[in-house]
């Protein structure tokens, strides 16, 4: 059994986020969608650190 986890592509995320919509769950549907966001922000901030050279004095 594989119990490694990947990301989720954004249209997984979007379809997931429909479907507890129509079921009744609008914050669970919001959550789904704001974490994308936040997964994003904190990816970008690992990139940009590791791209910059360090500073000798």
């Amino acid at each position: 059994m594989n119990t490694s986890t990947e990301k989720i592509s954004a249209w997984d995320r979007v379809m997931m986020a429909v479907t507890f919509a129509e079921a009744g769950e609008p914050n669970t549907a919001l959550d789904l969608l704001n974490q994308k966001n936040t997964e994003q922000q904190k990816d970008s901030r690992l990139q940009k650190s590791e791209q910059r050279p360090e500073m000798s004095l």
